[in-house]
């Protein structure tokens, strides 16, 4: 696996994650690098809201140079549509959850809106309360409307007082990664790509370092210069479309 090629050609193709891309409002990230002797891989969460996904979820990224667990054939529309994507996909494959359960939380008429009378959403199974209006200006989120709470604005809430809750589990985390991989490094923030923009992988210093320490297993091959980006401050196109 030549680990930039593998993440430029997946930012050619949109399955590197976009940050502000246009149908998702983006709440929290997190990157992820797994190895063994013989095999590495990279694992980037996303958790934000896409209007059209109609509940909030969690996007889990792998790039690797062998996946495992791979969606089988009966998922497909037909076997040729199953080879068909394997052969464009070698090394990248996606997976969705849903950390905040469904319910009377989401307006009846539009679930961009939270509901006047909603007090909790459970999130992993475990109820949460929903914060007075005047507590997501504490959390650095202005909200924009002066009647109503946006989904992607309790969502950005969520990711600022349970961080670990809305993204992945341990489990959800390595679903596409070989089980005898270990994880070198974790981090909660770096610097991202500008794709709109046309910025590689391969042209960023964050991910050519990164791909140092895959490659090496030394972790000191990652020492960026470059500031952070990935709060979701830096990328306010996401979700406008």
């Amino acid at each position: 696996m030549e680990i930039l090629g593998v993440l430029d050609a997946c930012a050619r193709s949109y399955t590197f994650p976009m940050l502000d891309n246009g149908y998702v409002y983006l709440a929290a990230t997190r990157l992820s690098l797994y190895r063994s002797s013989t095999d590495c891989a990279m694992v980037i969460e996303v958790f934000g809201f896409s209007p059209r996904a109609g509940l909030p979820d969690l996007h889990v990224h792998t790039f690797a140079s062998r996946l495992r667990d791979r969606d089988p054939p009966e998922k497909y529309v037909s076997r040729q549509a199953y080879e068909n994507y394997l052969s464009s996909n070698p090394h990248n494959d996606s997976r969705f959850s849903f950390p905040i359960a469904e319910g009377a939380w989401q307006d009846r008429q539009t679930a961009e809106l939270i509901a006047a009378d909603a007090r909790e959403v459970v999130v992993r199974g475990s109820p949460l309360s929903l914060p007075p209006r005047e507590l997501y200006a504490e959390h650095g989120i202005q909200l924009e409307d002066d009647r109503h709470i946006h989904t992607y604005e309790l969502c950005r809430f969520l990711a600022d007082v349970a961080r670990d809750r809305v993204l992945a589990s341990p489990e959800e985390q390595r679903v596409s990664v070989l089980a005898d991989m270990t994880k070198v490094l974790q981090l909660e923030e770096w610097n991202h790509p500008d794709l709109v923009n046309e910025a590689l992988p391969s042209a960023t210093e964050c991910f050519v370092q990164l791909a140092r320490v895959l490659e090496t297993g030394d972790v000191e091959q990652y020492r960026p210069t470059q500031p952070p980006n990935t709060h979701w401050r830096n990328w306010p196109d996401g979700g406008r479309l």
